[in-house]
């Protein structure tokens, strides 16, 4: 069941930094993809767009999703939990979703106190 009710993105809870977590999750196979950090303005243009821009912390600009790499990020959903302090972004994912090449950012498991490359870069 779904009730609708008007977004209000000030609803949000923010941190001091006027962030708020994103995860990105491929809506076809449940992938977690990657997590990134947006601002007010980054989630309205990502609802206005269609393309899931984020809030770059170390460039302190926009980033949209693919816009250099052609690893598009399109938004098919998205979802704010409970606390309203994170954001899902269920996504149909172009390509690699981390920076390094990789169809995720989490290719790192921890086994036994020992760190595991699950996968190698794209080609």
């Amino acid at each position: 069941m779904s009730i609708a009710a008007p977004f209000d993105p000030a609803s949000l809870v923010f941190n001091d930094a006027g962030l708020i977590p994103c995860i990105a999750q491929d809506q076809a196979s449940g992938e977690v993809l990657m997590m990134a950090w947006m601002n007010a303005d980054a989630v309205a243009r990502t609802l206005e767009t269609g393309r899931v821009t984020y809030w770059s912390r170390s460039r302190q600009s926009f980033w949209v999703k693919g816009e250099t790499s052609g690893h598009l990020q399109e938004l098919v959903d998205l979802r704010v939990d409970c606390d309203r302090d994170c954001l899902l972004a269920l996504v149909r994912q172009t390509g690699a979703a981390c920076h390094t090449n990789r169809r995720t950012c989490f290719y790192t498991a921890v086994r036994n106190g020992e760190e595991h490359e699950l996968m190698k870069p794209m080609e």
